[in-house]
């Protein structure tokens, strides 16, 4: 029903920001909730970020609290990561998801649809 592209990942140094974008296209009005995740090799996939785009509730991992931000272009139906103080262990491939809401909420278990996947490697 909706297709996703990430972008904006690369490599950057320790300290360094760095901005993800998930650009939507398809039937993008029947998902309510967009999300970021992220994984590296051996580990489960964990969420990073999530908002809930009908009301513009944001929810984010403890790991990431006060470093990233997720926020949402309606008009040209865009979610970004705004990535600041990056470390190394911020480095994993990054997907774009989106998915249904639960109530007004979006848990982690709601979504079903995922981009190809977009790699941050942060440096020391």
């Amino acid at each position: 029903q909706v297709q996703l592209v990430e972008s904006g990942g690369g490599s950057v140094q320790t300290g360094g920001s760095l901005r993800l974008s998930c650009a939507a296209s398809g039937y993008t009005y029947s998902s309510d909730c967009m999300g970021w995740f992220r994984q590296v090799p051996g580990k489960e996939r964990e969420g990073v970020a999530t908002i809930y785009t009908g009301g513009g509730t944001t929810s984010y991992a403890d790991s990431v609290k006060g470093r990233f931000t997720i926020s949402q272009d309606n008009a040209k139906n865009t979610v970004y990561l705004q990535m600041n103080s990056l470390n190394p262990e911020d480095t994993a491939m990054y997907y774009c998801a989106a998915g249904h809401p639960w109530g007004r909420a979006c848990p982690l278990n709601r979504f079903n649809t995922w981009g190809q996947g977009t790699l941050v490697t942060v440096s020391s």
